[in-house]
C-alpha cells in the first residue's frame, strides 16, 4: 500500500506498490496495470485487480491506466465500492465508471469507448460488441484508461476495487453502424409532437429501443431525440425503430458536474464531452462543436436540485432551454419564471427578434412508470425532417403540452388584419388595439393565464369540463411587449398556481 499528500491509497493486481502522478485539480492519473506481453492461445484470460480509497475533496476524474498488449480479444472491467452510512444531509459514495482505448484521455479527444456512470457494475468490450453505454471495435494495444468518476465522497472517504480480465484470441469483425433517417413521412407545414428528452438502458435508463419507440408511438409522438448520459453507443441501435410514422433524431444529455445539456439531433455518431466545470470556461467549445454537428444545444433541467443537475454555464450559447421537465414540480415553476426573466430582458434589450430564448418541455422518462411524452413539445415545423424540427424549435414555433390531449391555437391580430402566431411578432403600433386570442381542447377546467413583460394581466374563469374553449384579450404593444399563454390545472386554496397542463412561447408586439 502507499499514499500520497492527497490520502489516496491503490494497489496493483499482485500486491506491489502502484506509484503514480497527481495531477491537477480536476483529474488524477493512478500507476499502470500491466499484463503479460501478449498470447495467442485462444480464450486464455488473464486478471488484475486494483483497489484503493478516494478521500472527500478527490477530483472529478480519476484514471487508471491499462496496458493492453496484443492478441487481446476483449476486455472485461468489473467495480465495487463501499457506500457507509452517512449523517442525514451528508452525500454518501457514488463512484462513476468509463472507458477509453489507446488514443487517450484528451478533452475532445477521440479516445472515448464508452461509458455508464453509475448505472452497472461491470461491462465488457470486444470488437464485434460491447456493453450498452460501450462502443465497440476493434482492441488495439497500447495503454487504455479506466475513467472513475467520484461523484460524491462520503466522510470516511470512498473505498474502491476495480478488476480488469483480458480475454486472448482472434478478434471478430467489427459492426457497420446504421442508423435512422433524418426524414419521415409527415404531412407538410403541421404541427409535430415530440419529446427529446428519453433514456435507453444504453445510460441509466431500464428501456430498449424498442420500448422507447412503441411508448413514444402510443404517447402521439411524431419525433423523438435520443439522449443518452455521455454516451453515443446507442446511435446505431435505433434505425429498425424509426418509420414513416416517428422520426428519432440522435443526441447525447452532455451531463457535467455544474449542469446537463441535451445535444438535439446532432450527426449520427457525434460523441460530445463531459468533463469540465464552468469554471473551466470549455462549454463553449463543446457547444459549437453541438453545432458544428448539426445538433442544438438546450439546457437541461436548469434548476433541477440534484447534485451536479443545477445549470451554472449561463445561456449565451443556448438554442433552447428546458423549461418543463418530466411531472411538474416546483423546480419546473421556478424555471419558467427564470426563463421569463429572460423575455424581459430580451425585449429591454431592443433585439428581442434576435435573442430571445424559445423554451420546451420534455418526458426525462428512463424506466416504468416514467410516462413518455409528458410533457411534450409541439412544434411548427414545414415537413417531419430533422433540419425543420430544429428550425421550428429554435424559431420557438412551439407550445408545451402535459399529454397528446391538449391541443392549442394561439394568435394575436392588430385592427387592420395584421396577424402573428406563436414566436412570431405582430408588427403594429403601439397604441393600437391588439386581440390576443386562445383555443384550446383537452385542458378541463383549466384556467387561462396571459403573461406579458409587466407579468400576468389576465386570468380566465376555469373552462369548461369538456376541456375545449376559447378566451380572448384585448391590449395594446405599449401595455404588453409580448404576451404568452398558460394553461394550469385548478388549484385547492391559496394563491399558488395549479400545475401546468400547457405553455406557449410568446408572441411580440410592436414594430
Amino acid at each position: 500500500m502507499c499514499e500520497d499528500e492527497h490520502g489516496i491509497e491503490s494497489f496493483d493486481g499482485i500486491g506491489r506498490r502502484a506509484l503514480f502522478v497527481t495531477g491537477a485539480a480536476a483529474a488524477l492519473t493512478l500507476g499502470s496495470v500491466t499484463f503479460a506481453s501478449g498470447s495467442d492461445a485462444t480464450d486464455r484470460t488473464e486478471t488484475r485487480t486494483v483497489s484503493g480509497t478516494l478521500p472527500t475533496g478527490s477530483p472529478d476524474f480519476v484514471y487508471l491506466p491499462v496496458k493492453i498488449p496484443r492478441g487481446v480479444r476483449e476486455i472485461h472491467v468489473a467495480y465495487t465500492y463501499e457506500k457507509p452510512s452517512v449523517p442525514a444531509g451528508t452525500a454518501g459514495n457514488a463512484l462513476d465508471i468509463g472507458l477509453f482505448d489507446e488514443r487517450g484521455t484528451a478533452l475532445g479527444g477521440e479516445g472515448f469507448r464508452g461509458w455508464s456512470g453509475g448505472a452497472r457494475t461491470e461491462f465488457f468490450v470486444r470488437a464485434d460488441d460491447a456493453t450498452p453505454g460501450y462502443i465497440p471495435g476493434r482492441i488495439r494495444p497500447g495503454t487504455w484508461h479506466i475513467a472513475l468518476g467520484p461523484y460524491t465522497v462520503a466522510p470516511q472517504g470512498l473505498p474502491y476495487e476495480v478488476t480488469i480480465t483480458l480475454t486472448y484470441g482472434e478478434q471478430d469483425a467489427a459492426p457497420v453502424p446504421a442508423y435512422p433517417p433524418s426524414r419521415a413521412k409527415g404531412r407538410g407545414r403541421a404541427w409535430y409532437r415530440g419529446d427529446c428528452h428519453l433514456h435507453s438502458w444504453y445510460s441509466d435508463g431500464r428501456r430498449t429501443p424498442a420500448e422507447v419507440a412503441a411508448l413514444a408511438r402510443a404517447a402521439g409522438l411524431d419525433f423523438i431525440n435520443t439522449s443518452d448520459h455521455n454516451t453515443h453507443s446507442s446511435h446505431a441501435h435505433w434505425a429498425d425503430q424509426a418509420g414513416d410514422d416517428l422520426l428519432i433524431m440522435l443526441g447525447e444529455e452532455v451531463t457535467t458536474r455544474n449542469g446537463h445539456v441535451v445535444a438535439l439531433g446532432t450527426d449520427p455518431g457525434t460523441f460530445v464531452d463531459w468533463r469540465y466545470r464552468a469554471r473551466d470556461n470549455r462549454f463553449g467549445r463543446f457547444a459549437r462543436q453541438i453545432r458544428r454537428a448539426g445538433g442544438l444545444v438546450v439546457p437541461a433541467h436548469p434548476h433541477a436540485t440534484c447534485v451536479g443537475c443545477g445549470w451554472k454555464f449561463g445561456f449565451g450559447e443556448a438554442d433552447a432551454v428546458e423549461v418543463w421537465n418530466g411531472p411538474y414540480t416546483p423546480d419546473d415553476e421556478v424555471t419558467l419564471a427564470d426563463w421569463d426573466n429572460t423575455l424581459v430582458a430580451a425585449v429591454r434589450s431592443g433585439n428581442a427578434d434576435r435573442s430571445w430564448l424559445p423554451a420546451m418541455g420534455n418526458s426525462d422518462a428512463h424506466r416504468d412508470p416514467d410516462p413518455v411524452g409528458t410533457p411534450q413539445t409541439v412544434v411548427l415545423a414545414d415537413d417531419l425532417t430533422r433540419e425543420a424540427i430544429q428550425e421550428g424549435l429554435r424559431a420557438g414555433r412551439s407550445y408545451v403540452a402535459e399529454s397528446k390531449l391538449v391541443s392549442l391555437t394561439f394568435s394575436a391580430a392588430g385592427a387592420k388584419g395584421e396577424h402573428a402566431g406563436i414566436g412570431e411578432r405582430l408588427r403594429v403600433a403601439h397604441d393600437t388595439p391588439v386581440t390576443v386570442r386562445l383555443e384550446a381542447t383537452g385542458v378541463p377546467r383549466c384556467t387561462v393565464r396571459f403573461v406579458t413583460d409587466q407579468g400576468v394581466l389576465f386570468t380566465s374563469a376555469p373552462l369548461p369540463v369538456s376541456g375545449s374553449g376559447t378566451v380572448e384579450w384585448n391590449t395594446t404593444a405599449q401595455y404588453a411587449a409580448y404576451v404568452r399563454a398558460e394553461l394550469r390545472h385548478e388549484t385547492a386554496a391559496g394563491p399558488v398556481p395549479g400545475a401546468l397542463a400547457a405553455f406557449t412561447n410568446p408572441i411580440f408586439l410592436g414594430t
